[in-house]
């Protein structure tokens, strides 16, 4: 699937900006805060339904009532959407939708500066990035993540309030439990499938021995320990006035030659388990979707040597590749 053209109206600092992408490589160019990045937002919102930077009251252009995004195939087929200061809409061949509708969703591998310290962030921020990623391998995943945050919600809400009792909680305990089995075990699941392959990718493009390894680590062993766990920890949660234990705490290490790879892994090293990672990405996209995923690099090269600049390249020859770069003066584009 090819993209052809994105046209935004008072998207961001956008008022009107309409970009043409070439079938293989499209660079934007352009100064910062001239809003490179804000193109590809919308590509990935028209294509994903969502941003991954911010909510639509962010987006919309200030004084604006409305933005519109509208994104052309190279076969001609368009998805529209509009927000209006209120809702979201998408047009999607002649049919209205508040969502986008999953069969017209198409796969994204994003690549930010901020993904190469992916290694040394927070539990909060791994745990971001891959919900985003298996979401997109898995339809069971994103419901099952919705639906567990839904009932964290509902949990904590009633935990602040003045008066609650434990039976109070036990419908939301259920289904935090089972959601929270099943995301569980659905990490698990892709983790152990990007370390079968995350030292023969980094070798690939480090060119030497070392060993690298990524870990899921959650204190939930089943979902009847997990509601368990759940009622004992009630009055602790009560007098905190959120839940204490859950996925929601999982995190996700990074492994070099046995060790932790944040603290023992050179910056180049962190950088080429990161590039690992986006190729194992794209190849699962692939093998589970069946679809070559659109690759967007936001002002990544800036931030790689040459060798590694090249192996990017040369890894996604065979994808559409939308990518910024920093340079003088407005936006321009260029592309093969």
């Amino acid at each position: 699937m090819v993209v052809e053209s994105v046209k935004l109206a008072n998207f961001r600092s956008h008022e009107i900006m309409q970009v043409k992408f070439f079938p293989q490589t499209t660079t934007i160019v352009g100064e910062n805060g001239s809003g490179k990045t804000s193109i590809l937002e919308a590509v990935y919102e028209a294509l994903q339904g969502k941003s991954f930077r911010a909510v639509d009251r962010e987006i919309l252009r200030r004084g604006a009532e409305f933005y519109r995004v509208e994104l052309n195939y190279r076969d001609g087929r368009r998805i529209v959407v509009v927000y209006d200061g209120a809702k979201k809409e998408f047009l999607v061949e002649d049919r209205k939708a508040r969502r986008l509708p999953k069969k017209v969703k198409y796969p994204i591998v994003l690549f930010e500066p901020d993904d190469l310290n992916l290694v040394g962030s927070s539990p909060t921020s791994r745990r971001g990035y891959f919900d985003r990623v298996f979401n997109q391998l898995s339809d069971q995943y994103g419901v099952a993540l919705n639906r567990y945050n839904k009932a964290l919600r509902q949990r904590n809400e009633l935990l602040k309030q003045e008066v609650v009792n434990i039976g109070d909680l036990f419908s939301w305990d259920v289904l935090l439990t089972k959601y929270g089995a099943e995301l569980r075990d659905l990490r698990k699941s892709f983790v152990e499938k990007i370390s079968e392959k995350y030292t023969e990718v980094y070798r690939s493009i480090a060119e030497n021995a070392d060993e690298v390894r990524l870990e899921y680590v959650t204190e939930v062993e089943s979902e009847s320990e997990f509601l368990k766990r759940l009622e004992a920890d009630f009055e602790r949660d009560k007098i905190l006035g959120h839940t204490g234990f859950g996925v929601h705490h999982d995190n996700y290490e990074f492994v070099f030659n046995g060790v932790k790879a944040d603290g023992s892994a050179s910056r180049g090293e962190v950088r080429s388990m990161v590039i690992a990672l986006k190729f194992i990405e794209a190849e699962m996209i692939v093998g589970r979707l069946g679809q070559v995923p659109v690759v967007l690099l936001d002002d990544v090269f800036s931030e790689l040597d040459e060798t590694r600049q090249k192996c990017l390249v040369k890894n996604f020859r065979n994808n559409q590749v939308i990518l910024t770069s920093v340079g003088e003066g407005d936006i321009e584009i260029s592309g093969e």
